[in-house]
C-alpha cells in the first residue's frame, strides 16, 4: 500500500498521456490492420435533431482523420424524444446499432440461414418481426464487434453555452499547438484518443466500452487489465469530500494488485454517500480515500453476449418505460444487475427483475487506475479551470484565428482565441475563452468569460466618440443560437457560476446576482418569467428571459439584463416585456441544428481561406495548405471555387520569392491545391517536377555549379567533382594498369534518422547518432575497380548481373527503377569520370557486392554507393575525403530516384560510434564527432545489443516518399517529430558518453514511436509481434533505417536477458529470424 499511495500522489503526466493517446489514435486511423480501431462508435442523443447534429460531427471527425473510414458511426436519440435514463439508452443504442448493421446489409454468416430454418440448435429464442434478422445470428455478430458507446444525450444545464453544440463537442485546445493548421481539438477528440488505447485492452475479444461525454479520463488505457466474461468499471482513488457528490465503488480487499493498478470484484455500489455510509460499507481505503465511479464501463465475453441479447430484445422494456414515464439508470440500475449485493434493492425498481434475470449470472469487477486524472466538464467554471489550471501548459491559446495587431486591440496573453475572427478595437480579458465567433470593433469581453458562436456585425452608425458598443462583464458567458423559424440568431447569456437548475428558493442566480436583486434592479416580476400555473420549480432553466428581437435590440437588452445599461428602465423594460421571449429549456427544444452546422462550417472555412490567402500573398508558404483546404471545402462548391482562385496565384509564387522559396515547396503547394480542386491527374503529373526539384536543390547545396554538369553529354567540358585529377591530359600516354578495392561496414542507427534527409537537411539542422559494425566477422559491402585496356565500362554485381557500356551518352537520368546498375551509373555521373578524357584511352571494370539481405535497413545502398564513389575517386586520384564522398552520395541518391540522406554513407565511411550534425547552406556542411567509446561501453553494447534480421523485406524509398511529401506540405506533426528525433540524438550522445546504456534504450523506444508517427507503415504485424515478444527482455528496440522490415535492434536489459532472448528467438518456430554476430568497426 505504501508504494501504491506514493504513486497515486505523483503528479500525473497529462501531456505525456495525451500525446501517447493521440499517437495511438492516429496510428489506428492510418493503419487499423496493425493497431485495431473501434468497429463502431455510437453516441446517444436527447432528440432526433441533436442526433442529426452529432451525425454531422461524426462525419467531420472522419473527414479530419479522427475516426477510421471503416468504423461505423451512429447517433441514437432517445425514443420519442423522451428521457429514458442512461441504462435504457444503452440498451436502445445497442439495439439501434444492430438494426443499422442490418440496414447496411452486413454478412452475418451461415448462421442466418440455419436460424431461419430453425436448425441452430440454440435455446436462445428466435423471436422476430417480419423484417428482423433472427436474434442468435445478430447477437453473435454484434458480440464479436468492438464498440465505443458515448453517452452524450444530456441537456448540459450547468454548461448552457455548450448545450447547442453538445457538451461532448465543446472546444478543448489541449495540444492544439502540435498541429496549428489542424481543426480545433474538441473534448470528443480527446475522448477518442483515450478510448483508442482502451481498444487495445480488448485485443481480439469483442466488447463495449462505455464512457460519458462530460468526462476526460486521462490515463494509459492500453495497459488496462479487463477480466474475461465480465463487466468492469474503471475507478480511481478520490478524497471523501469529492466522493460525496459522485458514485462510489466498494471493491473486494482481495484481487490482483500492481503499483499502478488493482483489479478486484465489486461488492457494492453507493450513490453520493455520506461519511457514515462509507464507513458502514467499508468503502474507505487504507490511505483514507475511496474509489470513484468514473462512469467508464467495459463489458466483454459472456457478460457482453448477455447484454447484447437483452438489448436486441429490449423494445418491449423501453416501451414500458415510455408508457410509465420512468427511467432506467446505467450507473444505478443496469450495473446493479452485476452486483449481487444490489439485487434486493434492484428487484422492485423499474424492470429490475428483468435485469437481474438476464444479466445477473455474471459479476462486475473494478479496475482501479491509480494514475488516472479525472477531468470533469460539469460546469462552465470547471471548463475554464481545466484550461487555465490543470492543462495550462497544454493549451493552444491562438488556433485558426484572425487577430489584430497589439497596437489596435487589447487581448490578454492568457485569453484563448480559437476558430475566431477578431476586429480591431476589441478588448478581451485574462483566461477568457472565445470560440467559433466573429467579434467586431467596440466589444469588450471581461476576464474569465466564455463567448461561443457569437457573430457581432459591424455597426457603421456607431458614434466615433463612443467606440464601446457592448461590454461582457467578468465571469460571464455569451452565446448565440439559431432557432427554427427565426431569421435572427438569439443572443443568450448568464453568469459563469450560475446554475440554471437552482431554483429561486435554492439560491438561484442570473448573471451572478440573486433573483431578488435582479427583480429589484430591473423592475420585472416573477410572473414575467414563469407561469403561475406551472408545476416546475422556478429556475433559470425555464425562465422566459431571453428576447427575440433585432440583433442590436437584443444586444442592448443583454446589457440591461446584466445590469450594465445606463439607460433608464422606462425605455428598455417595456421593450423587453412586449417582446417574444424564450427560456433555456425552450431554446434547447427549438435549435435549428442544420443552420448551426452550416454557419459553423462556413465560419471555419472562411477563417481557413483567409489564412491561405495571406500565406500565398505575403508569406513563404509555411502553413499546411493541404490541411487548411480541408476546412475550406466545407463550403463544397464554393470551397472548390476558392481553391481554384488560390491555384491561379501559384505561377507568381516562385517569381516573388525565387531567392528563398524552394521550387519543391512551390510545386507541392500547387499540387495540394490541384487535389483540393479534384484535379488528381494534373497533381500526379506535377509530382515528377517535385522530385526533380528536390534533386536539383540537393545538388546545388552540395557543390556550386554541380547540378548543371550532371545532365551534360559526355563530350561537354565542365568543372567536375573530379577537379585536380592526375589523369587529366594523359589521354595520349600508354595504358597504366591499376586496381583499387574498397570494403566498408554497415551502419546501425540509434536515433536521428530523417533529420539527415533532403529537403529537411537542406533547410534545417540535422543530428544522427549511429554506429559502424561488421557482420559475422567481415566487412559486408565492397567494390573492386580496375582499369582495362579496352575502352568502355564493364559492370557486374553479386547477383550475376552484367553490363557493358560503350556509349556513355546512354548514361542519363531519369533511370529506370528496375535498372540494377543505376547506382554505378549515378556514381559515374557524380564523380564526373564520364565527362573527362580518362575513358577515351582506357576502360573500367567495376565489380560490387553486398553480403547482407536485400532491404536490410543497414544503409546498404548508400554505403555501396560510397564504396563505388570512393573507388572511382581513388583510381582517378580525385578528392576521396570522407566528407566529399558523403556529399556526392547525397546527390547520387537523388539521381537514382531513391532519395535518402547522409547518415548511411557517414555510418559506413567513419568507424565506431559517431554523432553527426548537418548545417543547411551552400554547400551543405557536415560535422562528424566520433565518440571516444570506452572499453566498458563497447563491452556493454556488444553483450546486450542483438542485431536481428526480421526476414521482412523493405524498400526505404517507399517510406521516404511519403515522409518527404508530408514535409513539403509542412505537416506540423511530422516537423515536430523530426525535430524531436534530432534532439534525441543529442541526448543519446550524452547517454553513451556517460555509459548509460539504459537511457539509450529509452531513447530507442521513443525514436521508434516517432518513426511510426512519421509513417505507420514503417512497421507491420510481424514486427509488432516480434517487439511484443521481446518487450519483457528489453529496455529498448527499433527497426534500423526507415523501417518497414529489415534489421531490428533489440537492446536487452542486461547480458543475461540478451542470452535468453537470443535463445528464445532461435528456438521459437513463430519467428523465422536470424540473430547476427556483430562487432563495432573500430578501424578507419
Amino acid at each position: 500500500m505504501e508504494t501504491r499511495s506514493k504513486r497515486a500522489k505523483e503528479k500525473v503526466d497529462l501531456a505525456g498521456i495525451l500525446r501517447k493517446s493521440w499517437y495511438r489514435l492516429r496510428l489506428s486511423v492510418r493503419h487499423p490492420s496493425r493497431v485495431p480501431t473501434w468497429d463502431a462508435i455510437v453516441l446517444t442523443a436527447a432528440s432526433p435533431e441533436q442526433a442529426e447534429l452529432y451525425e454531422w460531427h461524426l462525419k467531420r471527425a472522419k473527414r479530419m482523420g479522427r475516426i477510421a473510414s471503416a468504423t461505423v458511426t451512429l447517433a441514437v436519440p432517445d425514443p420519442e424524444g423522451q428521457r429514458i435514463g442512461s441504462g435504457a439508452a444503452t440498451l436502445n443504442a445497442i439495439n439501434a446499432l444492430a438494426r443499422h448493421y442490418q440496414q447496411l446489409g452486413v454478412d452475418l454468416g451461415p448462421q442466418v440461414a440455419n436460424a431461419s430454418n430453425g436448425g441452430s440448435g440454440s435455446s436462445v429464442p428466435h423471436d422476430r418481426s417480419n423484417n428482423e434478422v433472427p436474434l442468435l445470428p445478430m447477437v453473435n455478430f454484434i458480440a464479436r464487434r468492438h464498440i465505443l458507446l458515448l453517452h452524450a444525450g444530456g441537456d448540459s444545464k450547468r454548461v448552457p453555452w455548450a448545450n447547442p453544440m453538445g457538451k461532448v463537442f465543446l472546444p478543448l485546445p489541449f495540444l492544439a499547438a502540435d498541429d496549428p493548421d489542424g481543426p480545433v481539438p474538441l473534448l470528443f477528440d480527446h475522448i477518442l484518443a483515450i478510448s483508442s488505447c482502451a481498444r487495445q485492452a480488448f485485443r481480439n475479444e469483442g466488447g463495449i466500452f462505455i464512457m460519458t461525454g462530460d468526462v476526460l479520463p486521462c490515463f494509459d488505457a492500453s495497459t488496462m487489465i479487463l477480466p474475461e466474461d465480465t463487466s468492469c468499471i474503471i475507478t480511481v482513488p478520490i478524497t471523501l469530500d469529492i466522493a460525496s457528490n459522485h458514485g462510489v465503488i466498494v471493491a473486494s480487499k482481495t484481487g490482483n494488485t500492481d503499483e499502478s493498478y488493482s483489479v478486484s470484484s465489486v461488492e457494492n455500489l453507493l450513490q453520493k454517500p455520506s461519511i457514515e455510509e462509507l464507513f458502514k460499507h467499508k468503502a474507505i481505503l487504507d490511505d483514507g480515500r475511496t474509489l470513484l465511479d468514473t462512469g467508464i464501463i467495459a463489458v466483454r465475453g459472456k457478460a457482453w453476449v448477455d447484454l447484447v441479447t437483452l438489448a436486441y430484445s429490449s423494445q418491449p422494456m423501453i416501451s414500458e418505460l415510455l408508457k410509465s414515464r420512468k427511467e432506467m439508470s446505467l450507473y444505478e440500475d443496469l450495473v446493479a444487475a452485476w452486483v449481487p449485493a444490489k439485487h434486493e434493492w434492484l428487484l422492485p425498481r423499474p424492470l429490475g427483475e428483468e435485469l437481474v434475470n438476464r444479466l445477473g449470472r455474471q459479476q462486475m469487477f473494478s479496475y482501479c487506475a491509480y494514475d488516472l486524472l479525472f477531468l470533469h466538464f460539469g460546469t462552465s467554471s470547471e471548463v475554464l479551470e481545466h484550461l487555465s489550471g490543470t492543462g495550462l501548459g497544454l493549451v493552444g491559446r491562438r488556433h485558426l484565428c484572425s487577430i489584430p495587431a497589439t497596437t489596435v486591440s487589447d487581448i490578454a496573453a492568457s485569453a484563448i482565441i480559437v476558430s475566431t475572427k477578431i476586429a480591431p478595437g476589441v478588448s478581451i480579458g485574462e483566461d477568457s475563452l472565445i470560440y467559433d465567433s466573429s467579434i467586431s470593433g467596440g466589444i469588450q469581453i471581461g476576464s474569465q468569460s466564455i463567448v461561443v458562436g457569437v457573430n457581432v456585425p459591424g455597426d457603421s452608425s456607431s458614434a466615433i466618440d463612443d467606440p464601446v458598443r457592448f461590454v461582457l462583464p467578468d465571469r460571464h458567458c455569451l452565446w448565440e443560437v439559431p432557432l427554427v423559424g427565426c431569421t435572427e440568431r438569439i443572443i443568450v447569456y448568464c453568469g459563469l457560476h450560475d446554475n440554471p437548475k437552482n431554483s429561486l428558493s435554492r439560491e438561484g442566480t442570473f448573471c451572478g446576482k440573486p433573483w431578488k436583486k435582479v427583480f429589484d434592479d430591473l423592475g420585472i416580476q416573477e410572473s414575467d418569467l414563469w407561469s403561475s400555473t406551472g408545476t416546475q420549480e422556478k429556475c433559470l432553466w425555464n425562465a422566459k428571459i431571453f428576447p427575440i428581437l433585432s440583433y442590436f435590440e437584443m444586444l442592448s437588452l443583454a446589457t440591461w439584463l446584466m445590469g450594465l445599461s445606463d439607460q433608464r428602465n422606462e425605455s428598455l423594460l417595456p421593450l423587453w416585456k412586449r417582446s417574444q421571449r424564450v427560456s433555456l429549456e425552450e431554446l434547447h427544444r427549438s435549435i435549428d441544428f442544420p443552420q448551426m452546422c452550416l454557419g459553423s462550417g462556413n465560419h471555419q472555412a472562411g477563417l481557413a481561406a483567409g489564412i491561405v490567402k495571406a500565406c500565398l500573398s505575403f508569406g513563404l508558404l509555411g502553413r499546411n495548405l493541404s490541411q487548411l483546404c480541408e476546412e475550406i471545402l466545407q463550403k463544397e462548391d464554393l470551397g472548390v471555387k476558392i481553391c481554384k482562385d488560390f491555384l491561379a496565384l501559384c505561377p507568381n509564387l516562385q517569381a516573388q520569392n525565387s531567392k528563398i522559396l524552394p521550387k519543391s515547396r512551390a510545386y507541392q503547394v500547387q499540387g495540394d491545391l490541384l487535389r483540393a480542386c479534384s484535379d488528381e491527374t494534373t497533381a500526379c503529373e506535377l509530382e515528377q517536377k517535385i522530385w526533380a526539384a528536390v534533386a536539383d536543390e540537393t545538388a546545388a547545396a552540395v557543390r556550386y555549379g554541380f547540378k548543371e554538369h550532371l545532365l551534360e553529354s559526355s563530350n561537354s567540358k565542365s568543372v567536375t567533382a573530379n577537379q585536380g585529377n592526375k589523369f587529366d591530359g594523359l589521354g595520349d600516354q600508354s595504358f597504366c594498369s591499376r586496381m583499387v578495392k574498397v570494403e566498408l561496414p554497415v551502419r546501425v542507427d540509434f536515433v536521428g534518422g530523417w533529420s539527415d534527409t533532403p529537403p529537411w537537411s537542406l533547410e534545417r539542422a540535422g543530428c544522427v547518432l549511429n554506429m559502424a559494425i561488421t557482420l559475422e566477422g567481415s566487412l559486408p559491402i565492397g567494390t573492386v575497380i580496375e582499369t582495362t585496356k579496352p575502352t568502355g565500362v564493364f559492370i557486374s554485381d553479386d547477383a550475376m548481373n552484367e553490363l557493358y557500356i560503350e556509349d556513355f551518352t546512354s548514361i542519363a537520368t531519369p533511370f529506370d527503377s528496375d535498372d540494377p546498375f543505376r547506382l554505378v551509373k549515378s556514381a559515374l555521373l557524380v564523380t564526373g569520370i564520364i565527362h573527362d578524357k580518362i575513358l577515351l584511352t582506357m576502360g573500367l571494370r567495376i565489380r560490387t557486392w553486398a553480403n547482407v539481405p536485400r532491404g536490410s535497413g543497414l544503409g546498404t545502398s548508400s554505403i555501396l554507393a560510397a564504396a563505388v564513389v570512393k573507388g572511382l575517386l581513388q583510381i582517378t586520384n580525385g578528392d576521396e575525403s570522407n566528407e566529399n564522398i558523403a556529399r556526392l552520395v547525397l546527390v547520387l541518391e537523388q539521381l537514382m530516384g531513391t532519395g535518402g540522406g547522409w547518415q548511411d554513407q557517414i555510418g559506413g565511411l567513419y568507424p565506431s560510434i559517431k554523432f553527426t550534425a548537418s548545417f543547411p547552406g551552400v554547400p551543405l556542411r557536415l560535422q562528424v564527432i566520433p565518440l571516444l567509446a570506452s572499453p566498458q561501453l563497447i563491452r556493454e553494447l556488444q553483450r546486450r545489443l542483438l542485431v536481428v534480421f526480421t526476414g521482412q523485406v523493405r524498400l526505404a524509398h517507399q517510406v521516404l516518399q511519403k515522409v518527404v511529401i508530408r514535409y513539403l506540405r509542412r505537416d506540423n506533426l511530422l516537423v515536430s517529430s523530426i525535430k524531436r528525433l534530432a534532439e534525441l540524438a543529442k541526448i543519446g550522445r550524452e547517454a553513451l558518453m556517460n555509459c548509460d546504456v539504459d537511457e539509450l534504450g529509452e531513447i530507442m523506444f521513443e525514436a521508434w514511436r516517432l518513426h511510426q508517427e512519421l509513417d505507420p507503415y514503417c512497421s507491420n504485424e510481424f514486427v509488432d509481434k516480434l517487439f511484443a515478444f521481446a518487450d519483457r527482455y528489453c529496455c529498448g528496440y527499433k527497426l534500423v533505417g526507415a523501417g518497414g522490415g529489415g534489421f531490428a535492434l533489440l537492446l536487452a536489459k542486461d547480458a543475461e536477458c540478451a542470452k535468453e532472448l537470443r535463445n528464445s528467438l532461435e528456438e521459437d518456430p513463430n519467428f523465422d529470424v536470424k540473430v547476427y554476430n556483430w562487432n563495432i568497426f573500430l578501424e578507419s
